[in-house]
């Protein structure tokens, strides 16, 4: 694995490290005012910086400036990147938003800080053995598949009432919120408003909702959680397996 310190050397002479620092401070900026002008409180919506498929030296200037909430969407992909940036960094939370197959179930159990994709009973009850062998208990979410895309994952929505009270009472998850990625080209007004009901009805008080292109939407409807990417980090390059 490189070293994250021949990294650093990169993040200093490489100008195009200084413009994903000038694009976080302009997203940061309007989170913020989206979030005041929403009537909500100061800071009540945290950024998770989707760091999915750009390697380690660009978190390096997010790091400097005190961000430490990232996610990913491939468990090996963050295996081969963050744990000499956690070994750095005691305080990161590293969320996995990605699908997550059984086979990285362990790897991803003691690397990330929450689970946002639990979406089948098959995952929960083997999460919930995992952890009970690790003593490792990330946060989970329970990912909701609010436009019914068949192509996607996440529970249906008029599955989600029993498979979280499974997740909860019958495996006992720490689930502590939902997740949800609304259809590419509709309004994802009403695909955050059904995530926020769900969420309600079972007094969970995680929303992650929003992403770069919609965000300001997700903040008007209660999200306390937005994962922001592009944004951020410009285009994804090619993810090298």
């Amino acid at each position: 694995m490189p070293d994250i310190l021949a990294w650093t050397h990169a993040v200093t002479d490489d100008s195009s490290h200084d413009d994903v620092l000038e694009a976080y401070r302009e997203v940061v900026c309007d989170l913020d005012r989206e979030v005041a002008e929403a009537g909500r409180p100061a800071g009540s919506v945290a950024l998770v910086a989707v760091s999915k498929t750009h390697p380690a030296a660009r978190m390096l200037p997010l790091l400097a400036a005190g961000h430490r909430l990232f996610g990913e969407n491939r468990v090996q992909e963050a295996q081969a990147k963050w744990p000499e940036l956690k070994a750095r960094h005691a305080d990161i939370q590293l969320h996995l938003i990605g699908p997550l197959q059984t086979n990285k179930l362990r790897e991803a159990v003691a690397l990330f800080d929450v689970i946002e994709t639990v979406d089948r009973p098959k995952l929960a009850q083997a999460l919930a053995a995992e952890m009970a062998r690790s003593g490792r208990r990330p946060d989970c979410y329970v990912q909701i598949n609010t436009g019914r895309e068949p192509q996607k994952a996440g529970v249906l929505p008029e599955d989600a009432d029993t498979f979280i009270t499974d997740c909860r009472a019958r495996w006992e998850l720490p689930v502590t919120g939902l997740m949800c990625i609304p259809p590419a080209d509709a309004d994802p007004v009403p695909h955050f408003s059904v995530l926020a009901e769900i969420a309600r009805r079972h007094a969970l008080p995680v929303l992650s909702m929003g992403m770069s292109a919609d965000y300001p939407a997700a903040v008007r409807c209660g999200a306390t959680h937005v994962r922001v990417g592009t944004a951020i980090f410009g285009r994804r390059p090619p993810l090298v397996v």
